[in-house]
């Protein structure tokens, strides 16, 4: 049953950036409603359980921060869906781990093995090779700058895992801390929206569609899904079946968008998602507890 749910939050996971594409508003905009249609929802599911509910004030404003971090993450990401497409903007993210693993080796010791830095070596020179190396078949707009994004908004998002897992050391209900962190990630994507001048705060059809339909599968019940059922899973099937997603992505964005990557995207998309499942597996479960790009 456990293994059902993750497979049924990672699928949900998976049609975040086609929905974000087919929304066709401006990065800001859909971070925005994402959270803004998810907060509701989430409000009711914390109701029936906030007596479980027993995080400090102190870990409460945590989790609102990291909420904060995540719209800027979410900001960079959408951005770079727009230039590199919704497939390889996805596997590009999930080069996270690798700033995870960074972030414990500064804060915590955790001094990464020779295997570790190799692998990470391959990660990088997989972001490379996707951004299509600057020749005339690479997929996308313009494959660099998004390859470039991407690495950024993976960076964000190791931040995010990072506050967000700091916020619940009392292992509250998920409902709880998701929902102060998609507050923040509203007010941090407002606060964001003077930089977006494509920001639109009035909704329009049939763009909103979509973006409920995000906020819905991907805030709601894709990270519900996903925060319940992997901590149960061993480390090894956790990496496998979070590998799914960008996989998952990359064909839909193939049957939506006919989002065809060249030979050297394909195979720096193999060198990344083949790192990153590697990293995961071999990391404690810590690092892996909210996703290997879970967005």
């Amino acid at each position: 049953m456990i293994h059902i749910l993750a497979l049924l939050g990672v699928l949900s996971i998976s049609f975040s950036a086609i929905l974000v594409r087919l929304a066709s508003v401006s990065p800001v905009t859909a971070t925005f409603y994402r959270a803004v249609y998810a907060v509701p929802v989430l409000a009711a599911a914390w109701a029936i359980r906030h007596a479980r509910d027993r995080r400090s004030r102190a870990e409460r404003w945590l989790a609102l921060a990291s909420g904060f971090i995540l719209a800027l993450d979410l900001n960079v990401w959408h951005a770079s869906i727009a230039l590199i497409g919704a497939g390889l903007g996805t596997v590009i993210a999930n080069v996270q781990v690798v700033f995870v693993a960074l972030a414990a080796w500064i804060l915590y010791d955790e001094r990464p093995t020779s295997r570790t830095v190799a692998i990470t070596a391959a990660v990088l020179l997989g972001v490379a090779l996707t951004s299509g190396l600057a020749r005339h078949d690479a997929y996308g707009s313009s494959p660099a700058a998004g390859a470039g994004l991407g690495v950024v908004a993976g960076v964000c998002y190791a931040a995010f895992l990072l506050v967000f897992r700091a916020a619940n050391q009392s292992l509250a209900p998920t409902s709880g801390p998701l929902l102060d962190a998609t507050i923040g990630t509203a007010v941090g994507a407002l606060l964001c929206a003077p930089l977006d001048p494509h920001f639109q705060i009035a909704p329009t059809w049939p763009a909103h569609l979509w973006l409920v339909l995000l906020a819905l599968m991907s805030q709601v019940v894709g990270w519900l899904l996903i925060a319940t059922a992997l901590p149960r899973l061993p480390a090894v099937e956790t990496s496998i079946m979070l590998l799914v997603q960008p996989v998952f992505t990359v064909v839909w964005g193939l049957l939506v968008f006919a989002e065809r990557l060249s030979a050297i995207q394909w195979t720096g998309s193999v060198l990344v998602l083949g790192g990153v499942a590697t990293l995961s597996a071999g990391r404690a479960a810590i690092t892996t507890r909210m996703t290997s790009g879970e967005r």
